[in-house]
């Protein structure tokens, strides 16, 4: 399961109506490896002057890269962490996440970092099963 999603949230949903920030504070708590994760990133990107900011250390056990996979591999999920933090998120790997304003999806950078050359070179022997 990916998410530990309380009875309150749940009756929520079963009513038709979700807030976003309540689904995003069960992101936090039912995933906070890759909340966190996401949430220094952002911290990073927005206190420097480069264009992006991304994450090139594999997570620290299996649970981790799980947690990251998980929250980036779901649409709903994803959305969510990238209007709570106003960013656009890309990903490769199963650990090489990095954050770009949202504007930054147009440009060259963030369609140089998702295109399929960069995915390829982004790959090694030690990736084939995570």
């Amino acid at each position: 399961m990916s998410l530990d999603v309380s009875p309150q949230l749940l009756a929520e949903a079963e009513n038709g109506q979700v807030r976003e920030e309540d689904f995003v504070a069960t992101v936090r708590t039912s995933l906070p490896y890759a909340y966190d994760l996401i949430a220094r990133l952002v911290g990073e990107l927005r206190a420097g002057q480069a264009e992006f900011a991304d994450n090139q250390t594999p997570p620290p056990s299996e649970n981790e890269r799980g947690q990251l996979l998980r929250a980036l591999s779901s649409d709903a999920i994803r959305g969510s962490l990238e209007r709570h933090f106003g960013v656009a998120l890309a990903f490769q790997n199963c650990h090489r996440v990095a954050v770009f304003p949202p504007e930054a999806r147009d440009g060259e950078t963030y369609t140089r970092f998702t295109s399929l050359r960069a995915q390829i070179l982004n790959q090694s022997p030690e990736f084939r099963d995570c």
